[in-house]
């Protein structure tokens, strides 16, 4: 029994992902693989509409070439049926390289169940399982996954702002005191110093 890629993405908030996977041709890959099960089957992650239109730079798939947005689009599949339960283990094994090939790569986190994806620009997550028997599964994610491979290396995370200890006090408020100190040591010689002046031009004056 064929199975029918496009009534699987259709029934759902798919509509631009399904636009772009059948002007790149990379719908009949997915179908091919999806119809030999000798194959391992195929594993499809979906980003809905918003995910396409909340990208930040909305150009930045209006300027790839055909062949970019293809292996763009082969980056968001990966060659073999895997359930949800089979995520935990699959995570052990990253990077797991997807239909772009070993340069469009993924790695996958499983947290209680919940399964996270990160393809170094985008980080996100499987929402909703679209459709999930062998040989074919299709889960919903919430972002556009964006490959290293097209985009280049993303920019590093800027560190988190160091903890503020009781030491830091300690040592900003050391100097202060030390400070102070010697403001009052310096200003008691100066006042006996003019004490003393004071009191020497009066005996001369007598």
């Amino acid at each position: 029994m064929e199975v029918n890629m496009i009534f699987m993405v259709v029934a759902g908030p798919f509509h631009t992902f399904l636009k772009y996977i059948e002007s790149t041709q990379v719908i009949q890959t997915f179908q091919d693989q999806a119809n030999h099960t000798e194959q391992g089957g195929i594993t499809i992650f979906v980003p809905t509409d918003s995910a396409f239109s909340s990208l930040k730079n909305p150009s930045s798939l209006s300027n790839l070439t055909q062949r970019q947005l293809k292996s763009l689009f082969l980056f968001h599949a990966l060659p073999h049926y895997y359930s949800l339960a089979e995520f935990k283990n699959l995570s052990k094994l990253n990077p797991i390289s997807t239909f772009g090939g070993n340069q469009y790569a993924l790695n996958f986190t499983d947290i209680s169940g919940t399964v996270y994806m990160n393809s170094g620009w985008t980080n996100t997550k499987i929402t909703s399982s679209v459709h999930s028997t062998d040989p074919v599964a299709v889960y919903q994610i919430e972002k556009v996954l964006l490959p290293e491979a097209i985009f280049g290396l993303a920019p590093p995370r800027s560190p988190a702002p160091a903890p503020f200890s009781d030491v830091d006090t300690v040592s900003n408020s050391a100097p202060k005191s030390s400070h102070s100190s010697s403001c009052r040591i310096i200003g008691w010689y100066t006042f006996a110093y003019l004490v003393l002046a004071i009191s020497g031009g009066l005996v001369l004056f007598l």
